[in-house]
């Protein structure tokens, strides 16, 4: 069963910075695609950025130079970097998976960007 776990989400100021992590179990994360993305109060859930099984990285334009995804093959764990964060950036960040036959989904983990 597969399975995605985030952490590192919280409060922080604009112009702070926040990891976070997801960690997967159940699958050979190794040979699909991973992403982030996320849902603000009242709006649909967006991608915010894509990592493919060899390493190719794609951002939407709101984070680019801001955001940066990576992976770590050895521990099933994908990574967002999150510099420079905005209050437009708060919202639950979820990690997703896009698999052979259909996309898993984490529980998600809350971002607030507020001083």
């Amino acid at each position: 069963q597969v399975q995605l776990v985030e952490s590192g989400g919280g409060l922080v100021q604009p112009g702070g910075s926040l990891r976070l992590s997801c960690v997967g179990s159940g699958s050979d994360f190794g040979v699909f695609a991973m992403g982030w993305y996320r849902q603000a109060p009242g709006k649909e859930r967006d991608l915010v950025a894509r990592i493919s099984s060899s390493g190719n990285t794609h951002y939407v334009d709101l984070v680019k130079d801001r955001f940066t995804i990576s992976r770590d093959y050895t521990k099933n764990v994908a990574y967002l970097q999150m510099n420079n964060l905005r209050p437009e950036d708060t919202a639950v960040y979820y990690c997703t998976m896009w698999g052979t036959q259909q996309m898993y989904w984490g529980r998600g983990t809350t971002v607030t960007v507020s001083s």
